[in-house]
């Protein structure tokens, strides 16, 4: 499609957009700067945005996309409990950032790409989901990668680079074009949280 076409249809979609797919894109940008931040607020912006993200993707057509804002919205409760300390209840620094081995790195980019092949196909042949193998990915990534911030992983900005990437394809694909430019948005974002949550792994070990 030439520059213009994609203008246009950006302009067509603008027309078109709802209030609560502007509702869920500033409460997902909300989200993200609030976890850079390692704020725990950043978990109730998460869950609102997550329940209004279901619905619209199950209008749509993403079917995988929808399901996984059901696994969102139980990682929302999940990482505010972690955050918060756990069943200690302590205050939410008390639980550190780590980083990760390569080879658990391998297994899980490898458990990923499985997954999303087996799920892809199975929506293929027996669904009409739309760019299965796509939204598979998608899924099948963001579950992991938001399980490693709750736990707060280092590389879990690195994983979620990739992830929005393909994320902004597949929204521009359905039509989804405030949810997409929330995506690119995202993608400068988490180059900062990378940054912020590095300087403070750093300075983490400097001082245990």
């Amino acid at each position: 499609m030439s520059a213009d076409g994609v203008l246009a249809q950006l302009a067509a979609g603008a027309a078109t957009l709802s209030g609560w797919e502007l509702a869920a894109v500033v409460l997902g940008v909300a989200y993200l700067l609030l976890a850079v931040r390692e704020s725990l607020w950043c978990w109730y912006a998460a869950f609102i945005s997550t329940a209004i993200f279901l619905w619209l993707f199950w209008q749509v057509g993403l079917l995988m996309e929808s399901a996984l804002q059901v696994y969102y919205l139980g990682m929302a409760l999940y990482g505010w409990h972690q955050w918060r300390g756990g069943a200690s209840g302590a205050a939410q620094q008390s639980l550190p950032i780590s980083v990760w081995p390569l080879q658990r790195h391998i297994l899980a980019i490898a458990s990923v790409l499985l997954a999303s092949a087996a799920s892809g196909a199975l929506l293929a042949r027996h669904t009409d989901a739309v760019l299965p193998y796509v939204d598979s990915f998608t899924t099948w990534g963001s579950i992991l990668t938001t399980w490693m911030v709750a736990r707060k992983l280092l590389e879990n900005w690195l994983y979620w680079l990739v992830i929005d990437s393909v994320s902004i394809y597949l929204y521009l694909e359905r039509g989804l074009f405030l949810t997409a430019a929330l995506f690119a948005v995202y993608l400068v974002i988490v180059v900062f949280g990378y940054r912020r949550w590095h300087q403070h792994y750093r300075l983490q070990c400097a001082s245990a």
